[in-house]
């Protein structure tokens, strides 16, 4: 039987498990991948926890831990098309995908470019394609000035490259060990902490367009301030009500395989690097999953199944 990386019950690292799983069946409007490799993001372990997401309903036990995948279609169910078996894809799962096998639906599931490897390509579903919907949704003119709180994290580094690809000029905050991190992506660094209000003025003297916060809280209020234009303030890293109270808004998630193809295709081209710093095989996912969540990852991190 297939093997599957699980947790069994809510709480911390001893609830999970690899074991072995039925091999899913892909229902109406979904497909079957054999998983080349997984990515791993914070929602993973936050899940795990208890922390339901936008939608979340009742969870199901052992449930398979991961929400983004490479591989080879294998089987289609009812309905689908664009799809034939043997496809290389890439998307967000269905039921998990630190497997050998995941369910993906067919909307939210792209045809992985030949020049994108099976690694990067199962990098781009969640951070990368979150920080896109958010740069679209900001749609900020060339040349504008975008402010990333939080541009040292997954989705920020994803987020200040893109709104480079896009021309424009970016104030990545982050802490200061993060630096060199942050400008190498493009940006202006602000260290984070007390005082970083009066950085940002310092180093963006005529001001900022927009922002686009990945922390919440107090950075989120404060950044709130900078803006003339509050309709120019997006977040993924606070609630609908706490932006709302500020005049901004939520990151609106697109998930469609447009933006998969042209997160994609800002990797292929060279815009956009998923900047992966480690690889673990299935049989080590704790250990992967570990290392994002005791904070030691700055690029992204990834499972690798064999075949």
């Amino acid at each position: 039987m297939p093997k599957a990386y699980v947790f069994t019950r809510f709480g911390g690292p001893e609830t999970e498990a690899l074991v072995e799983v039925a091999r899913p069946v892909p229902g109406p409007g979904q497909v079957l991948v054999a998983v080349r490799a997984a990515g791993i993001n914070p929602v993973d372990w936050k899940l795990r926890t208890g922390h339901a997401g936008p939608g979340g309903g009742e969870q199901v036990f052992p449930a398979v831990m991961g929400r983004e995948v490479s591989g080879v279609v294998e089987e289609i169910g009812a309905g689908v098309e664009g799809f034939t078996v043997g496809d290389e894809v890439f998307g967000n799962t269905v039921a998990g995908g630190y497997a050998e096998y995941a369910l993906l639906p067919a909307e939210v599931t792209a045809h992985k470019p030949a020049a994108l490897s099976f690694t990067r390509a199962a990098t781009l579903s969640v951070a990368a394609a979150t920080a896109y919907d958010g740069i679209r949704q900001l749609d900020l003119p060339a040349g504008a000035t975008l402010l990333v709180a939080g541009a040292g994290g997954g989705v920020g580094a994803a987020a200040v490259q893109i709104a480079r690809a896009f021309g424009l000029s970016v104030v990545g905050v982050a802490s200061e060990g993060k630096k060199d991190f942050v400008e190498a992506l493009g940006a202006v660094h602000v260290p984070s902490g007390p005082g970083w209000i009066a950085r940002v003025r310092a180093a963006a003297p005529e001001g900022v367009d927009g922002v686009y916060d990945l922390v919440g809280g107090e950075v989120l209020a404060e950044a709130a301030g900078l803006l003339t234009d509050r309709t120019r303030l997006i977040t993924a890293g606070a609630s609908a009500e706490e932006v709302e109270r500020l005049g901004g808004a939520r990151v609106i998630r697109a998930r469609t395989a447009a933006v998969l193809e042209e997160v994609a295709r800002l990797v292929v081209n060279g815009d956009l690097d998923p900047h992966i710093t480690r690889t673990f095989p299935l049989e080590q996912a704790g250990a992967a999953l570990r290392t994002v969540e005791e904070g030691h990852a700055r690029g992204k991190v990834v499972i690798e199944v064999a075949r």
